[in-house]
C-alpha cells in the first residue's frame, strides 16, 4: 500500500493538530518556541524533564493530547543526510510504533529549513509506513496510509522520496521472507510479476541453459539443489525519453536464497539468517522499482543470480576445477565462498551487454563485517570517477559507504598451481579485497563498482529505517546513477 501525500503551504495551527491523533512538529535547531503550537504544554513538559528547548535537537519529546500523540523535535539541517535521517527516525518512532493510518507533519522555520525538513521527513515516514511481512497469527498491524505536510509544498510532490521508500520497502519485504517461501523458483515467479507490474522486459537463463552456455561457476553452486530451479534473471528498464541514447547501467545482485555453506557446512550460529543472503538481488529490484516510478531517462539492465547453496551428494567440493562463462578456470577452495562464484558468470553476462557502468550488490564476505560492522557498507571501484560518484551518492542518500583498495598486488594470493585462479584462500585475511580481485576478472574492464553489503542488517535500524533489515543500497544506487548523469 502506498502513502497518500497531501501538502499544505501554511503551518498547522493548534486547533488542527489537536483534532488529529498523531503529529510530528519539526523546528530548526536553536529555534525559540514562540509560534509553535501547544507551547504551554511543551514548556511544562520540558521543565518537568529538566530540559532546555534546544535539547529537542537530540531528544524529541512526546506529548499526549486529548486526541493522541504529538512529538516535538528540532532538526539540524546543516548535518549530513545520515544524521538527519537518524534524528527523524528517533522522532517518528513513538508515532509510527502505534501504527496510525494518518500522520501530520508540521514544519516551523525559514523556507530553506522547511524544504529540507519536509524532504527528509516524508522519506523517513514513507520508508517506515508499512510493516514487513510476518507469519505471526492474529491481527496484523496497519500501514500508514496518509501523510499530510503543513508549512511547505514541494515541486514534484516528493515523488523521489516516495519512490525510494517504495524501492527500499520492496527490498526489505523480499529479504524478510523465509527460505521455504522464497526458493529460487518462487522468487522467479515473484520477479515475473514485478516485471509485469513495472513494465520491465524479462529474460531467464535457467540451469540447463546456463550449463550448455558454459557458466560453470554459477552451475557449480546451483548443482547441489535437487530442485534445479536456479537461474540468472535479466530485467531491462528503458526510460521513455532515452530513445536509445541514454546512459546504459547494469545492476548485478547476488541472490543466494539460502546458504548452508555447502560441504564446508556453516555452524548453526552462522547459518541462522542465511535466507537473507539474497539481499543483493533484492537491492537491484528495489532500485529498478524506484527508477521506474520516477521514469528516469536511463536504460538499466538488472541481472540477479538466484540459487541455493545446498549440502548434497551433487554439491560442488573443495579441489574441484570449474570453467566459468568467460573461460577462466577456478580451483575451488571453500564451498562457502559461493557468492563470488554466482556473481562471476553473472558479471560476465552483464559485461557482454556493453554497459557504460556496472554496479553489483552482494552480502559477500564476513571480512567486510569485521572491517566496518553493520553501519557502513564497503565499496570498491576500478574507476576514480565512479568511486567519487559513489561517495557523493552516499552523502546525498544517507547510506554511508567506505572505499577499500583493490590493488593488483593482492593477486598473487589467488595464484593456483592447477587452474587460472583460486576461488579464495583459507587464511581469511583481506577476503573482502581478494573477493573483489577475483570478481574483477569477469567484468572485461568495464567501469565497475562493487558493494559488499555489510549494512544490509543493523540491529535497531539504520539511518531512516527502523527495522533490523535496512534496505541499504536502494537510496545509494538511485543517487549514484543520478550523479553519473550530471
Amino acid at each position: 500500500m502506498s502513502v497518500q501525500l497531501l501538502e499544505k503551504k501554511t503551518e498547522a495551527n493548534l486547533k488542527t493538530l489537536d483534532a488529529v491523533s498523531h503529529a510530528l512538529v519539526l523546528m530548526p535547531k536553536g529555534k525559540t518556541l514562540a509560534d509553535v503550537p501547544g507551547k504551554p504544554a511543551l514548556a511544562a513538559l520540558l521543565k518537568r524533564k529538566d530540559m532546555k528547548a534546544e535539547e529537542l535537537a537530540k531528544t524529541p519529546l512526546a506529548l499526549e493530547t486529548g486526541a493522541g500523540l504529538r512529538v516535538y523535535a528540532m532538526l539540524d539541517v546543516a548535518a549530513d543526510a545520515y544524521s538527519r535521517h537518524a534524528q527523524l527516525r528517533q522522532a517518528l518512532a513513538p508515532l509510527l510504533n502505534e501504527h496510525p493510518a494518518e500522520l501530520q507533519l508540521a514544519l516551523y522555520g525559514a523556507d530553506a529549513f522547511k524544504q529540507t525538513a519536509a524532504s527528509d521527513a516524508v522519506y523517513c515516514a514513507a520508508v517506515n509506513a508499512q510493516p514487513l511481512p510476518t507469519q505471526k497469527s492474529g491481527k496484523l498491524p496497519g500501514a500508514l496510509q496518509r501523510l499530510t505536510v503543513h508549512g511547505v509544498t514541494a515541486r514534484g510532490g516528493h515523488a523521489r522520496e516516495l519512490a525510494v521508500a517504495e524501492g527500499n520497502t520492496l527490498t526489505r519485504a523480499f529479504t524478510s521472507l523465509p527460505p521455504n517461501q522464497l526458493t529460487p523458483g518462487a522468487y522467479r515467479k515473484r520477479i515475473a510479476k514485478l516485471a509485469k507490474d513495472y513494465g520491465w522486459k524479462l529474460e531467464e537463463f535457467g540451469f540447463d541453459k546456463l550449463k550448455k552456455m558454459g557458466a560453470g561457476a554459477f552451475c557449480a553452486v546451483a548443482q547441489g539443489s535437487p530442485a534445479k530451479d536456479a537461474a540468472i534473471v535479466h530485467l531491462t528498464y528503458k526510460g521513455q525519453s532515452t530513445k536509445g541514447k541514454g546512459r546504459k547501467i547494469a545492476l548485478v545482485g547476488k541472490g543466494i536464497c539460502f546458504d548452508t555453506g555447502g560441504h564446508n557446512l556453516k555452524p548453526a550460529k552462522y547459518m541462522h539468517g542465511m535466507h537473507e543472503d539474497m539481499n543483493g538481488s533484492a537491492v537491484v529490484l528495489g532500485i529498478l522499482a524506484a527508477a521506474s516510478r520516477l521514469k528516469l531517462p536511463l536504460q538499466i539492465d538488472g541481472w540477479v543470480a538466484l540459487a541455493e547453496n545446498h549440502i548434497s551428494p551433487q554439491a560442488y567440493r573443495q579441489n574441484e576445477i570449474v570453467r566459468s562463462l568467460n573461460g577462466t578456470t577456478i580451483e575451488i577452495v571453500h564451498t562457502d565462498a559461493e557468492g563470488r562464484m554466482g556473481l562471476a558468470d553473472t558479471l560476465t553476462l552483464a559485461a557482454r551487454a556493453k554497459p557504460d557502468a556496472i554496479a553489483d550488490f552482494a552480502t559477500l564476505t564476513g571480512s567486510m563485517h569485521y572491517a566496518l560492522g553493520d553501519r557502513y557498507s564497503g565499496i570498491f571501484s576500478n574507476r576514480e570517477n565512479l568511486a567519487e560518484a559513489a561517495l557523493k551518492a552516499a552523502r546525498q542518500s544517507g547510506e554511508r559507504v567506505c572505499r577499500f583498495p583493490m590493488d593488483a598486488d593482492y593477486d598473487p594470493q589467488l595464484d593456483s598451481k592447477v587452474a587460472d585462479v583460486l576461488q579464495c584462500t583459507l587464511e581469511g585475511a583481506a577476503d573482502h579485497i581478494l573477493a573483489t580481485r577475483f570478481l574483477s576478472r569477469f567484468i572485461d574492464d568495464t567501469p565497475w563498482v562493487h558493494m559488499d553489503l555489510s549494512a544490509s542488517t543493523c540491529k535497531g535500524g539504520l539511518g531512516a529505517v527502523m527495522t533490523d533489515l535496512t534496505g541499504f543500497g536502494v537510496g545509494w544506487g538511485l543517487a549514484w546513477m543520478e550523479v553519473l548523469e550530471k
